[in-house]
């Protein structure tokens, strides 16, 4: 049985579990309290006897460290102890693209557009640092309670740097063809076309390859074609024929798809501000250092990247953390949480 530690462990001290968001082989994701805050936390659990690649993990936590976006999940600490690895996390209480989706079938041009653009803005902001995601589809893309797009599961990212990459991986009906032929393959160029599909999923309802089985499904995705409706205009319709094309080198890049017509009419939204990893508030210190933890403490936290407690803290207190920008009330230290609803139980 796959338990997360104790509650009463040293490590968990910050925070308080409400109740569990979803589960998988190897690893829960559970809803918390941060304590310091009164923030709600995403906390995922990680059981590394049950990580069969350990590697894999190590890379996750490097990508996560590495990002700092609002349309990307926001890493805000991490927890090691001997039989878990836990991750703590920006909240995004909306649920994901899937499921609205799901709700909603195809969307109308000017609001894929929107959500389109907070996609593209992550994945750039990615690939800017040499990070691909490879695991780029609805389930992985979130959504806050405004319905901003937060882009979430780098279990598959890795940092590339340029290099060719052979991992077969991914979800098969967002898979580039070159992944299903076996083929090195230039990482941005897979998540191009992943997120084409991901734009034709939204503007259409449907997937652009599908198949009663796993080689069917090959066959489709390998032969390059696929239905274009009608009812697109003609700027979507030629850049889903421009980001889902067949060889790698005649797809489109990242930057030409930002500088598309299609995209472009609202692009100031891709402009968005990224603190840099020195960045420091003063009205944040002030709010940290009434909590208990001293200034100093704070900014060489943040320099330094650690992921720690008193990191972790200034972050959810930061701009897109979720966090009230000062504490609530304080005792003893800490911000006093909400009452504890019956529904919220762990």
């Amino acid at each position: 049985m796959f338990r997360p530690c104790a509650l009463g462990a040293p490590s968990m001290k910050n925070y308080r579990v409400l109740r569990t968001l979803g589960a998988g082989a190897c690893a829960k994701v559970k809803l918390a309290l941060h304590l310091v805050t009164g923030t709600e936390v995403a906390i995922k659990f990680i059981c590394k006897a049950r990580q069969a690649r350990l590697e894999f993990l190590a890379r996750e936590v490097a990508c996560m460290k590495a990002l700092q976006h609002p349309n990307i999940i926001q890493l805000f600490e991490v927890l090691d102890t001997p039989e878990e690895l836990l991750l703590v996390m920006e909240y995004a209480g909306g649920g994901n693209l899937l499921d609205y989706l799901l709700r909603r079938g195809r969307l109308e041009e000017l609001e894929a557009r929107h959500k389109f653009q907070q996609i593209l803005a992550a994945v750039a902001h990615c690939h800017a640092r040499g990070i691909v995601h490879r695991d780029l589809k609805p389930e992985n893309i979130l959504m806050d309670r405004e319905h901003n797009l937060k882009l979430s599961d780098f279990g598959l990212s890795i940092e590339c740097a340029g290099a060719a990459l052979s991992t077969f991986c991914g979800s098969p009906e967002y898979a580039a063809p070159e992944i299903f032929l076996h083929r090195p393959y230039a990482g941005p160029a897979v998540d191009v076309w992943s997120l084409g599909v991901v734009l034709y999923r939204m503007v259409t309802g449907a997937l652009p390859f599908r198949g009663s089985d796993l080689v069917e499904l090959r066959d489709r995705v390998v032969s390059g074609h696929f239905h274009l409706p009608p009812y697109l205009s003609a700027q979507c319709r030629d850049l889903l024929g421009r980001m889902m094309v067949q060889d790698p080198q005649g797809r489109s890049s990242l930057e030409a798809i930002q500088q598309h017509p299609w995209v472009r009419p609202t692009q100031g939204l891709l402009a968005v501000h990224e603190p840099s990893p020195s960045h420091h508030d003063a009205a944040l210190a002030e709010a940290m250092v009434s909590m208990g933890d001293q200034r100093q403490q704070s900014q060489t936290a943040v320099v330094e990247r650690r992921f720690d407690e008193v990191m972790g803290s200034d972050l959810i207190l930061g701009p897109g953390g979720g966090g009230r920008g000062a504490p609530r009330r304080r005792r003893r230290g800490r911000v006093s949480p909400p009452p504890r609803s019956p529904a919220h139980a762990p």
